[in-house]
């Protein structure tokens, strides 16, 4: 009995091997589904690229601004619509990709929710013993939500000059 006992121990039940398959599973899909682009159309002069620290970001489009491309920028998230979080983000791309077309501010246009697709397993596991059986299922599911921000790309001669 002794042999049993220690045999048992070493090996996980089947639930517990499938429960870490899907947690690993999920978890892979969640990081794989976190990385977003940012894209770019010009409607003016580029400049050349600067550091993403020196873009600044206006709420209102400033006095004097030269415009030079309509930003969108995104972040997903496997966990809800991300909050603040997913906010930073998209407003971290933005800038990113302002800088590297010489932009030194961005005029934010808004921000949109969405859900882009969903993920979803299931773990089943079953026992045959004299007349009975029995089966065990269970399944899950997770929404993959999709934060988009929109911008304007500007030059503002003034800020250069701070």
């Amino acid at each position: 009995m002794h042999a049993m006992n220690v045999s048992h121990e070493r090996f996980p039940p089947h639930g517990a091997t499938m429960s870490k398959k899907l947690v690993s599973v999920m978890l892979a899909l969640a990081v794989l589904c976190s990385c977003a682009p940012s894209s770019h159309v010009m409607v003016g002069q580029a400049r050349p690229p600067i550091s993403p620290d020196q873009v600044r970001i206006y709420s209102h489009p400033p006095v004097n601004y030269q415009e030079i491309a309509v930003l969108d920028a995104s972040s997903k998230s496997a966990f809800g619509t991300g909050g603040q979080k997913s906010v930073d983000k998209v407003i971290e791309r933005l800038k990113i990709e302002a800088a590297k077309l010489g932009a030194n501010g961005v005029i934010l246009e808004g921000f949109q929710d969405s859900q882009a697709g969903s993920i979803g397993t299931g773990v089943g596991s079953s026992s045959y013993s004299g007349n009975s059986a029995v089966g065990v299922g269970v399944g899950g599911s997770l929404g993959i939500y999709k934060k988009t921000g929109h911008g304007d790309a500007i030059y503002v001669p003034d800020a250069a000059d701070h």
